[in-house]
């Protein structure tokens, strides 16, 4: 509303200025008047030239006042311009965090439609291996007459036959099912090419459902270790007579043999479960019944050496604790 109120007192005030523009012109004209020695018809001339010139003035004047884009478009058009070129300069970076914004969230929208897709399938029972699980443990321990790649085949021909039972049971296993990446063979082969013994355990990078045609894996290569000696005490826990009671004895014996497992995942093992002598936790009850302390042990006994990769065999053992006189 404001630009057409400009343009019609612009319209009226440009024809009051150029009437009497004419007004004066042609009164000096009549009057036959002079200015700086110029003859009436010249002068004439010049006082319509000066009258056409101040309306310009004018107008443009009550543009520059009215309008406030029209007065930075005159006077600060260059800085606008610098300021224009700045501001794409400054843009570029945020549009490339923008992209790269819009990639992870790309990215986290691809791993959560696999996450819920998993988790489905988890709860359908379709996970036959889940991420992590262990396809197989092989102990290796190369000397000069070996041929690496085909220990390293025969390692992952076992590793793949095991994960075939279990993705495609009843299918005959003629093909290679798990992938791993070349980099993560290359840097296996770099670690075990010495004379030491090592032990690879091949574990699967993801869930994997009934059916599917691939197996993602990586190897895990860890340094052939004891982990427990035969006759060694690995964990031990006192009892109080209140806790004799074979409900109670249950609960300290599977909090034990918890301790147990951590302990010896601790030092480098690979086993999942203990193996446990049942004839021990039947004597162990017995011997409860007789003992008339207040105070004993339970220590949880290893049955056997074991590596990393061997399984942990245990017993179960109870004593009495000395009490202070």
């Amino acid at each position: 509303m404001t630009g057409w109120l400009l343009i019609i007192f612009l319209l009226i005030l440009g024809g009051v200025l150029s009437t009497l523009g004419d007004f004066l012109g042609t009164k000096i004209g009549k009057a036959r008047l002079s200015i700086f020695k110029l003859r009436p018809r010249r002068t004439a001339v010049l006082i319509t030239i000066l009258t056409g010139s101040f309306i310009s003035s004018i107008s443009l004047m009550l543009m520059l006042l009215v309008d406030r884009q029209l007065r930075d478009g005159l006077f600060r058009l260059n800085d606008i311009q610098t300021e224009l070129k700045e501001s794409r300069s400054a843009l570029l970076p945020l549009q490339k965090q923008r992209s790269i914004l819009e990639e992870r969230i790309e990215k986290r929208e691809k791993e959560l439609i696999n996450l819920e897709k998993n988790f489905f399938a988890l709860r359908k029972g379709e996970v036959v291996i889940t991420s992590g699980e262990s396809l197989g443990t092989f102990t290796i321990q190369l000397n000069e007459k070996s041929d690496i790649d085909e220990e390293i085949e025969n390692i992952f021909t076992r590793a793949n036959f095991n994960a075939f039972m279990r993705v495609k049971p009843g299918e005959k296993p003629d093909r290679r099912l798990i992938l791993v990446r070349l980099d993560h063979v290359q840097r296996m082969k770099s670690i075990i090419s010495d004379n030491r013994k090592w032990v690879i355990n091949i574990r699967s990078a993801g869930n994997v459902l009934l059916g599917e045609n691939y197996v993602y894996a990586f190897p895990e290569v860890l340094l052939n270790q004891n982990i427990v000696t035969k006759g060694e005490i690995i964990a031990s826990n006192s009892l109080e007579r209140n806790d004799y009671k074979p409900h109670t004895l249950n609960k300290k014996v599977k909090l034990l043999l918890a301790s147990t497992l951590a302990e010896v995942k601790r030092r480098g093992s690979l086993v999942s479960e203990i193996q446990v002598d049942t004839k021990s936790i039947n004597s162990l009850r017995n011997k409860l019944k007789r003992f008339d302390t207040s105070k004993t042990s339970l220590e949880v006994i290893s049955n056997k050496n074991s590596d990393t990769a061997e399984n942990v065999s245990v017993s179960l053992r109870i004593s009495k604790i000395p009490s202070k006189n």
